[in-house]
């Protein structure tokens, strides 16, 4: 499924907004075009009233996951600073987690930096740690910090 070049510039206003760039999370816009061109990515785009953005609407956040055989990877999910703590965010891993049902899933992974804030999210919506990748991320000051992996079966 390729999205339109809007919703590429939609995420990335997203992104360029919802990422600290001292920590290096940020996708360029050519690695979600890249994405998107594997046929296996899935795109969800939310207003901030957690509804599809209209045709001129910008995106106030989005979630990006990959499908495998029955499993589903968040790959990305954002929402911009001003929308937090809204319920954009819950709404948004909801949405990722049914459409992955639909596919066949039968678990969402994700990976993350140590010490994320989005951790409570993801811990109140089932996830459960299940591996650690040691110094895998590097960021923007040359520290390296802890990847965690985290899975939700349903």
């Amino acid at each position: 499924m390729n999205a339109p070049v809007d919703d590429i510039d939609r995420v990335m206003g997203v992104m360029e907004r919802a990422f600290e760039p001292a920590w290096g999370e940020a996708w360029s816009r050519r690695q979600v075009e890249d994405a998107m061109l594997m046929g296996n990515c899935h795109l969800l785009l939310c207003a901030q009233d957690a509804r599809p953005p209209a045709a001129d609407e910008p995106a106030a956040g989005f979630a990006l996951s990959r499908h495998g055989f029955e499993e589903e990877e968040l790959l990305l999910l954002a929402v911009l600073p001003e929308h937090r703590h809204s319920g954009l965010g819950k709404y948004l891993l909801d949405q990722v987690k049914q459409t992955a049902r639909e596919r066949g899933a039968h678990r969402l992974l994700l990976e993350m930096r140590d010490g994320n804030p989005a951790e409570r999210i993801y811990l109140a919506a089932g996830f459960a740690p299940i591996g650690r990748r040691t110094k895998y991320y590097r960021a923007a000051s040359g520290d390296r910090i802890d990847a965690i992996t985290f899975s939700c079966t349903f």
